[in-house]
């Protein structure tokens, strides 16, 4: 399984960006997936979740961003809007797998005032 982000930069404070995460899983069937974020300085976190039927958010971004994943493109994506200055972070894709879980490169988001 690979998973690749784009669409990372810099964005101004009240802007948007949506972030993509190309997915190749090959015979690998991936129901859940999930977008992560590690700010400097701090641990990784959980930005948003998806599941068949099911989102999940941190409290922070609800109501700003959205994760969606469309199949026939094989693609994952996380629309941020009214970026915040705490939302400058490294976003990572993220797939559970087994024997260990599948994250992709990373790509940078840098809100600025």
């Amino acid at each position: 399984v690979k998973l690749v982000e784009s669409g990372g930069g810099l964005a101004q404070s009240g802007g948007s960006l949506t972030l993509s995460c190309a997915v190749s899983s090959g015979t690998v069937k991936i129901d859940r997936m999930g977008w992560y974020r590690q700010a400097p300085g701090k641990q990784r976190e959980m930005v948003a979740r998806i599941a068949p039927g099911n989102t999940t958010y941190v409290d922070s971004v609800k109501g700003r961003f959205t994760i969606s994943r469309d199949y026939a493109k094989d693609t994952l994506y996380l629309q941020m809007t009214s970026l915040k200055l705490e939302d400058t972070a490294v976003y990572y894709c993220y797939a559970p797998g087994w024997p260990f879980d599948y994250w992709g490169q990373g790509t940078r988001v840098t809100v600025s005032s």
